[in-house]
């Protein structure tokens, strides 16, 4: 004799169960922060005992929402970029949301048809990394009228919603850092401009701040590469090849930063002492290498946490800000001085 299959726990079970209404479970499941903490406790142990798991689909069919929002950021390979997630699943979460993730290698094809995906799972909001986005991506947001935020970079224009931090002004304020200090022959050991708005924009505020002092970057003097320690290395092999090399060396970010100090103290060069080398970011590894690193610290968690509020506020209908700018700092270390000669 066949067994009777058994009926999956409905919420009513669990009020039944819990002692309270439907209503009371449905917010404890999906908004704890709105319930007291008895009533959660006991609705949670009901829900437990139960087995009960919401019906995703039916929930999403009866408030059109599906309580989820997407991030997709270029790489998941990058302790700066997780920073930044991490505070924004922890907002989201505090909400009743659940974070989706997808990221792209920089690739802009890669970048349309995750997003597509997101988009068609129903996604409530969507988090997207930088400015420089395929058109399609903006017309697909437009037709679903997709509430959106644009992090890590500064729309100038005010044409995207954006929660960010201006690159081009943190990279002018790191260059002129240095040229206080007397430095005059410059390097930089950039990331990959292709596709990436926030490197253009630091390379960008590098010759800004140079040019500002009569001052130019020779071409022999820049070179692109990736997010890498090996990067590192082998941008500032290149970058103090031939005659005259440059007393400081300017990193895309820290990562790249602490390569190049490697690859200084693998040739035997000192540093401050014979070069000087900053970076960009502050992640925590900056202040652990010898010598510390010299840096412009962005607020990279708060940014997460900012980019979560912007899309709850728009979701809850509530009035919010286009743009909002966050403050970056120079973090002065020792792994820049004066150079030996001006």
């Amino acid at each position: 004799m066949s067994e009777k299959p058994i009926r999956a726990a409905r919420l009513s079970d669990v009020a039944r169960l819990a002692k309270v209404s439907t209503a009371t479970v449905s917010r404890a499941l999906s908004l704890p922060h709105k319930v007291k903490a008895r009533t959660l406790e006991r609705v949670r142990q009901a829900a437990s005992s139960l087995g009960y798991v919401a019906h995703g689909a039916a929930r999403a069919l009866a408030s059109r929402r599906t309580q989820t929002i997407a991030a997709v950021v270029p790489t998941l390979d990058n302790a700066i970029f997780a920073n930044t997630i991490h505070a924004l699943q922890r907002r989201l979460d505090e909400a009743g949301y659940m974070l989706l993730l997808a990221s792209h290698e920089f690739d802009p094809g890669i970048e349309t048809r995750v997003t597509r995906a997101l988009i068609e799972r129903g996604v409530d909001g969507l988090v997207l990394l930088g400015t420089t986005h395929h058109p399609d991506i903006y017309r697909m947001i437009e037709a679903h009228a997709l509430p959106y935020v644009l992090t890590w970079a500064w729309d100038e224009r005010g044409n995207h919603p954006c929660v960010g931090f201006d690159n081009h002004a943190a990279a002018r304020r790191i260059t002129e850092y240095l040229l206080e200090l007397g430095h005059r022959r410059f390097a930089m050991v950039s990331g990959v401009t292709v596709q990436n708005e926030r490197a253009q924009e630091r390379l960008a505020g590098v010759r800004a701040a140079l040019a500002a002092r009569g001052l130019a970057l020779p071409a022999q003097r820049l070179v692109e590469k990736a997010y890498t320690h090996t990067g590192g290395r082998e941008g500032l092999r290149e970058v103090i090849a031939g005659a005259e090399p440059p007393t400081a060396v300017i990193c895309g970010n820290d990562v790249l930063a602490i390569g190049a100090i490697a690859e200084c103290h693998a040739l035997g060069l000192k540093v401050p002492e014979d070069v000087s080398v900053t970076g960009f970011d502050d992640m925590e590894l900056a202040a652990m290498v010898n010598p510390a690193l010299t840096t412009m610290r962005f607020p990279t968690a708060e940014l997460g946490s900012y980019a979560a509020d912007h899309l709850l506020r728009r979701l809850r209908g509530q009035v919010v800000d286009l743009r909002r700018k966050l403050p970056t700092e120079l973090v002065v270390r020792d792994s820049a001085a004066a150079p030996k000669t001006s």
